[in-house]
């Protein structure tokens, strides 16, 4: 039994420690049972998943490619997304997981731009990849992942061809690992590059800041071509927890979901806890097992959270950060949102996005990078041993983004004189009209309490007389019903006069990237292409 024991622990030393590999390697040893990854009917245990990542690695080896090479991925969320991230991980790879929301054009730069030498990709991808490739200069494989499809190779009948014998792979600190492009809301979606020891350093912040925790199971909404997918990922696995994957959300699928497998944890946008808790049979559910709700992506409107937290229980916690920043900035956490029973202004903390993370240094400064006092609006800037490395090949860029050391995020917030922050708004979405500076966000605030209001979104459209005025989209609750006339005398009462909707559309509904953020700019090209 001792000499045994011996190997066991020879053997889990076989890579960098602390890097993604040896935590692959190490959870396949001491917690080879466990379930890694559940997709559907499809579960995955850590042996097993070590095993196919192994083999990915022998096969991509065997047809030439090279560590430091880039392995791109089209795909809807699926266990064989999960054996690329580990070959990358392990082997030395760069992935770049590419949003399948993006336009065909889109997609075409993102996969040229990461130079990714083989393209993954997902069912539903197969026909527009075809379309692409005359363009696809640098792709020289092209794998299926589920069944064949025409000039491209089986994924699973090429990983039945390789051993699954541990590698021989030399990775460290410095070599690069992921490639996640920003969503491109404000024009072309730009490369945020991430190495093996500045992704260990988000993942182990995550853990300290929202541990899972022994038996936990994640249930992540967020894809895995989106800074917050890619890190629930990472930290669970760290914790040899257990991933729920569904590839696209769906309110009745999430419920049975969460009742099925008895998830302890899911993280949401605002529309997903919205949709979940608006749907007819949520009552049916047991959703007893849940422990903590994270939401984060954009921002969750008060009334919305306040619903939530009458429903769940004092389970709520947000997370703020960005593509750039690893992701993590800030964390609003649970007991942060004890204070229904409490006052006005204890309540107020709801509207913050909380403290500075584990790790993370945070100010708010003016247009000269001098800092503001409690209750002045600035930029956001950050520093943390997390931020991005670099945007991929993009070094004017990246020195205008990072200034010695500090990200600026291009969100405007304050802070209170206890150290919440509060986002106000994007930098760029401000709207000025008649010389005042207005936040769409405020104005979104006062919608959302309005009973029929589902989604909102608020934009500056140009206007002769105040060079900006005010204008909302808006879609509705289910059998709910109101006019635009309505809800802009519902804001006039609610708020300053000036700062309320001149104009206001109600649509079916809004659009969205595949995390749930609603998407402005297509919102401003809809209403300049049929006239302000």
């Amino acid at each position: 039994m001792k000499e045994q024991k011996t190997k066991i622990l020879m053997a889990s030393c076989r890579h960098k420690e602390g890097l993604f590999g040896d935590i692959i390697l190490k959870n396949a040893i001491f917690y080879p049972e466990r379930e890694a990854f559940v997709c559907g009917r499809q579960r995955v245990n850590y042996k097993q998943y070590n095993a196919r990542v192994n083999k990915l690695i022998h096969a991509l080896k065997d047809k030439g490619i090279k560590k430091g090479e880039v392995l791109g991925v089209l795909s809807w969320s699926c266990i064989a997304y999960m054996d690329v991230f580990g070959a990358a991980e392990k082997a030395g790879f760069i992935i770049a997981p590419i949003n399948v929301r993006l336009s065909v054009d889109e997609i075409d730069y993102v996969i040229n731009d990461s130079e990714a030498c083989t393209l993954f990709v997902g069912p539903e991808l197969v026909e527009m990849v075809e379309t692409l490739k005359s363009r696809l200069t640098n792709v020289t494989h092209f794998v299926a992942f589920e069944g064949p499809a025409p000039g491209m190779e089986c994924y699973t009948d090429l990983l039945s061809r390789y051993s699954d014998d541990e590698p021989d792979t030399e990775v460290d600190d410095e070599d690069p690992l992921f490639i996640c492009y920003t969503s491109g809301t404000t024009g072309r979606p730009r490369g945020a590059l991430y190495t093996q020891g500045t992704f260990r350093e988000a993942v182990i912040g995550h853990t300290i800041d929202v541990p899972v925790g022994e038996g936990g199971k994640l249930l992540g909404l967020m894809p895995p071509f989106h800074i917050g997918g890619i890190i629930n990922l990472a930290y669970v696995f760290y914790q040899a927890a257990t991933n729920i994957i569904m590839k696209d959300f769906d309110p009745e699928a999430l419920l049975m979901t969460i009742q099925t497998e008895r998830a302890t944890d899911i993280v949401v946008v605002p529309t997903h806890l919205a949709m979940m808790i608006d749907s007819p049979d949520f009552k049916k559910y047991d959703l007893s097992s849940i422990k903590r709700i994270r939401y984060a992506g954009s921002p969750m409107p008060t009334a919305l959270l306040k619903r939530g937290m009458e429903i769940f229980g004092p389970v709520f916690c947000q997370s703020y950060g960005q593509t750039e920043s690893g992701p993590d900035t800030t964390f609003l956490k649970e007991r942060d949102h004890e204070v229904l029973d409490k006052g006005p202004e204890e309540q107020k903390r709801l509207l913050s996005c909380g403290k500075p993370a584990f790790g993370v240094h945070v100010r708010i400064v003016d247009p000269n990078r001098d800092d503001v006092p409690p209750g002045q609006v600035g930029e956001i800037i950050v520093k943390s041993r997390h931020l991005m490395n670099e945007y991929w090949k993009k070094p004017e860029e990246t020195g205008e983004t990072i200034v010695d050391g500090w990200l600026h995020t291009g969100d405007m917030g304050r802070y209170d004189e206890t150290g919440y922050v509060y986002i106000v708004d994007r930098k760029k979405d401000m709207i000025i009209s008649g010389g005042e500076n207005i936040y769409p966000r405020e104005v979104e605030e006062v919608l959302y309490t309005h009973p029929a209001v589902l989604e909102c979104a608020v934009i500056g459209i140009p206007d002769k007389k105040w060079v900006e005025s005010v204008h909302a989209v808006v879609s509705l609750k289910q059998n709910a019903k109101a006019t635009p006339e309505e809800l802009i005398n519902y804001c006039k009462n609610k708020m300053a006069r000036y700062k309320a909707p001149k104009s206001l559309d109600i649509e079916k509904e809004l659009p969205k990237n595949a995390t749930g953020k609603i998407l402005k700019k297509v919102i401003k090209a809809k209403k300049r292409e049929h006239g302000f």
